[in-house]
């Protein structure tokens, strides 16, 4: 675009035309020249011999302000606007453009589609707004709201089995808990927790994503809707019975806290593990205990306020009951249960009522218990039921057709009182209901049937 003696270039056209200078003034030769702005040899000449003609606007390409020679022909977008408005006026342009290509084999880019109809005030960006997020201040006090997550990450960088990091980081002083697991689920969410509880205490709540090891994703169960309670998972169960709230985060921002905790912890703690030859997950939780300390020491912050929120933790025996999987079974009349595919037969007597269920509680040192209540109840595993010896088979015998009644059965003697006595007509021979079909149908008219 040139107006009284201005020249507008673009900075690839600006930079050309210096080298171009270069190359005029014998500073620069043309193969070098042509190595920089990434065009032959020939195209150079040509270049110098355009601008020693034409002046600085001999860079500029030819067909600069002309109309594109792969444009489409003019009447082609007064037809498609009129398409649009007709047919397809809530339709936008990609999926606009693919009618056109399916429908009417007319192939034109979704952006030249978006051009026209946003210069004809058909479309209007639809973008999405940003989501707002607020941001949150910390908490105030230790213990007031704990964030958990889980992390899979090359732990050991393949020297070792892949690791899964659960760590806990208090929102108000930044304090990291952590240890190495082989897989993100129940029973690591359980086992660090208890483990965190024994060391530090019981948080007011914690603060966990939508992961199903955290949130049930079942409908709920009859029981359920008549209670009007959503259902649990095991770790849901379990906080709520030790009296610590949940709390969801519906976004990563939410939870950013212990996600730009595992952002440092991939860079740091990865080579830290390098540096000691970590091979295992044994070896990994034993130098995290050491590695915490010296992190805590670091990066742990001072809360605003005095008070630590955590409560104590239960007795040992109420903890581990409480951070077990819990399964309801139904108690049959012989006094045995189902569970994982093993026969399970109680043989502590009932004192009163015998129940309909009872509780499984597999805890995490991999030992099962049957519970009625708060009572453990002794049992033994079935090997195999006993099984009921099978009788004779019985065959079944499908029974002849049945023919006319006798002339002298008794339900011919039936009449109501003041009838005539029915009118008997005698055959000549058996009739076969299965291949005398008009016969039959003499039978059902003569009222014998």
């Amino acid at each position: 675009m040139e107006s009284q003696g201005v020249m507008s270039m673009t900075a690839a056209e600006a930079k050309r035309l210096y080298v171009i200078q270069q190359v005029m003034e014998r500073k620069l030769r043309q193969r070098p020249a042509a190595e920089l702005v990434h065009r032959s040899v020939r195209q150079i000449r040509r270049l110098v011999q355009r601008v020693r003609q034409e002046g600085p606007p001999g860079i500029a390409h030819r067909l600069r302000g002309r109309p594109s020679n792969r444009r489409h022909p003019a009447a082609m977008k007064p037809q498609v606007l009129r398409l649009y408005q007709a047919r397809y006026r809530d339709f936008g342009p990609t999926l606009f453009a693919e009618q056109l290509r399916d429908r009417h084999r007319l192939a034109i880019n979704r952006e030249t589609l978006r051009q026209w109809l946003q210069a004809a005030g058909l479309w209007s960006g639809r973008r999405r707004p940003p989501r707002h997020r607020t941001w949150r201040e910390r908490k105030a006090c230790v213990g007031e709201l704990v964030q958990l997550d889980g992390s899979h990450h090359a732990w050991l960088e393949g020297r070792g089995p892949a690791l899964v990091l659960m760590a806990y980081i208090d929102d108000a002083s930044n304090r990291v808990f952590a240890r190495f697991y082989d897989y993100e689920g129940t029973q690591p969410a359980l086992d660090s927790f208890g483990r965190y509880v024994r060391r530090y205490g019981l948080p007011q709540a914690l603060y966990v994503d939508r992961h199903t090891t955290y949130r049930s994703p079942a409908k709920p169960t009859v029981e359920e809707e008549l209670a009007n309670r959503p259902p649990q998972s095991q770790f849901e169960r379990a906080l709520a019975a030790l009296g610590v709230d949940v709390q969801w985060a519906y976004s990563p921002q939410a939870k950013g806290r212990v996600e730009r905790l595992f952002g440092i912890l991939q860079d740091r703690l990865i080579k830290e593990l390098r540096l000691a030859g970590v091979r295992t997950r044994q070896h990994a939780n034993r130098f995290l205990t050491g590695y915490l300390s010296r992190f805590n020491r670091q990066f742990q912050r001072a809360p605003r306020g005095p008070t630590d929120l955590h409560r104590p933790a239960p007795p040992p025996a109420v903890l581990t009951r409480h951070l077990a999987i819990r399964h309801t079974r139904v108690l049959r009349r012989d006094n045995t249960i189902q569970h994982a595919g093993q026969g399970y037969l109680i043989e502590s007597p009932w004192p009163g009522r015998r129940p309909p269920t009872v509780q499984c509680e597999a805890r995490l040192n991999g030992k099962l218990y049957l519970v009625d209540g708060d009572r453990p109840l002794r049992y033994r595993p079935i090997a195999e039921r006993p099984r009921t010896t099978a009788g004779p088979r019985l065959r079944w015998r499908r029974r002849p057709p049945r023919g006319p009644l006798a002339p002298d059965h008794p339900w011919r003697a039936f009449r109501l009182p003041g009838s005539a006595p029915p009118r008997v007509r005698l055959y000549p021979r058996a009739l076969d209901l299965n291949t005398h079909k008009e016969d039959t149908s003499i039978l059902h008219k003569s009222g014998h049937f």
